[in-house]
């Protein structure tokens, strides 16, 4: 084979494992429990968001879409357009980005979409109610929000990270802005929070070494996520602690 056409493959495959990787990484399958430290917080973001945005459908903004991870459940989305904001503490080089936006306004027509989406981007924004109130500009009447938020989790993309919502708290201040709750999710249980926040723990400890990361992952973490899940099937469920809360909403009619 010529030095070209391996190279090529090469790349090829890369690219591939690389797809896999990042598809992995938001929709999790068995494999992403050995391989993925946030497994637990993942597997119950993807499961949630299916659930409650099977319904959703027309025309759909992704706020904050970054690499939009979370579009393929949307098969029924005429249109999926993904706004973002420049100069984040994000980076975009993998992002699907249509539109940028500057923060405030946001460039689309009143009305304009059925079904608003945002995944765990509500944190980062400093003038949240402002950003909730624009969104339901450009949303029709009766259309649907829905947006996933942590609660327990690190902070990241420091220095943009301002605020953890309780589910009381993000409810209020969706109702305050105009929508109407149709159903709001916990997406882990206590137990499951307390043990996904040890793996987060753990996985600081370890310099930038590619070799130790591996073995901590498949000889701790993994044994760690197998025991927190076969523990909460058999223990009393309780979810005043949780890793994130999905919301799904409707733009109540004025």
């Amino acid at each position: 084979m010529p030095l070209s056409s391996l190279g090529y493959e090469l790349r090829h495959g890369i690219d591939r494992l690389r797809n896999r990787a990042r598809c992995e990484s938001f929709r999790p399958t068995l494999l992403s429990m050995v391989v993925n430290p946030a497994y637990i917080i993942r597997r119950g973001l993807f499961l949630a968001i299916r659930d409650l945005g099977q319904n959703i459908s027309g025309d759909v903004l992704d706020f904050g879409c970054g690499s939009k991870p979370y579009e393929s459940l949307f098969p029924r989305a005429a249109a999926y357009i993904g706004v973002d904001l420049e100069g984040t503490g994000h980076n975009h080089s993998d992002s699907k980005i249509d539109v940028f936006y500057n923060g405030k306004s946001l460039p689309f027509q009143d009305s304009q979409f059925d079904a608003v989406v945002s995944f765990e981007v509500f944190e980062h924004v400093f003038n949240l109610p402002e950003i909730i109130k624009e969104i339901r500009r450009v949303t029709k009447e009766s259309g649907q929000l829905l947006v996933s938020i942590p609660f327990a989790w690190n902070e990241h993309e420091i220095p943009y990270d301002y605020a953890r919502y309780t589910s009381f708290g993000i409810s209020h201040l969706l109702e305050k802005c105009g929508y109407e709750i149709v159903d709001i999710r916990k997406t882990t249980t206590y137990l499951c929070a307390v043990f996904q926040m040890l793996i987060s723990y753990l996985t600081h400890l370890i310099p930038d070494n590619r070799a130790l990361r591996y073995s901590l992952q498949l000889f701790v973490i993994f044994p760690c996520t197998l025991i927190a899940l076969c523990l909460n099937t058999i223990l009393p469920k309780r979810y005043e602690y949780y890793c994130n809360c999905v919301v799904l909403a409707r733009k109540r009619m004025e």
